[in-house]
């Protein structure tokens, strides 16, 4: 899908995106229209005007990362000043216009590479001030919410990403990682050990860093099951 109030940008948009090996677009000069459409199709690209009425391509995107987490968000502008929200909103891309063929081959390029079938390897893209990191799935120690975002503890930092820890939850369903808390997934291939502390908690600790975490009474019931499946 792409969306631009302009519509010589959208027709500019589409025709670059033709001469790249793209033919199935749907195009919206309405970012309301379009999101009632996002609404009833899943969409494997979004580029997104950000300056537009009524809805400006970054509230847009908040509300297709909602719906669908998976979506491929890429934004195109004239304003180089939004880059960093950009990416706070779940950008996989920062297009500044003039666009040209050229910048639509690199952002196809990249999101191909990340684009991968369930058995490969899964990147998120988190932030941490103004410092971006790719992250890969096996990195990650753990998953904390944080409002309306989570927080992502890889061994060099704290990576922010704006997404609810359900959307990580769903995003994860394939690999090794279990929700031992409303606000906590685990990478139960990076953990060391684990203890029994009050009302049958799990004390959960890990390989390479020092945070200690400790799961809800049901979370630790739950997990137990689960360790007990995968041993079978």
């Amino acid at each position: 899908m792409i969306v631009d109030d302009e519509k010589l940008a959208l027709s500019r948009l589409k025709r670059l995106l033709n001469e790249n090996g793209v033919e199935d677009i749907t195009a919206f000069d309405n970012p309301i229209e379009a999101l009632k459409e996002i609404t009833k199709t899943r969409f494997d690209v979004v580029f997104l005007d950000i300056s537009m009425p009524n809805i400006t391509g970054l509230e847009l995107a908040d509300s297709i990362i909602q719906i669908e987490p998976k979506t491929f968000i890429v934004f195109q502008t004239a304003y180089e000043e939004f880059a960093l929200e950009a990416f706070k909103n779940g950008g996989m891309g920062y297009l500044v216009k003039p666009i040209e063929s050229i910048d639509i081959k690199n952002i196809l390029d990249k999101i191909k590479s990340f684009k991968v079938s369930s058995n490969d390897s899964k990147k998120i893209l988190g932030k941490r001030g103004d410092k971006l990191y790719l992250i890969d799935i096996d990195d990650i120690y753990y998953i904390k919410a944080d409002l309306d975002e989570v927080i992502i503890k890889i061994k060099e930092a704290d990576a922010y990403v704006r997404r609810k820890i359900g959307d990580l939850e769903t995003l994860l369903s394939d690999r090794n990682f279990f929700r031992i808390h409303r606000s906590y997934i685990v990478n139960v291939d990076k953990i060391k050990s684990m203890r029994s502390v009050e009302q049958s908690k799990l004390q959960i600790s890990f390989d390479g860093i020092t945070e200690v975490i400790t799961s809800s009474k049901d979370g630790a019931k739950e997990f137990r099951e689960y360790i007990e499946r995968r041993s079978l």
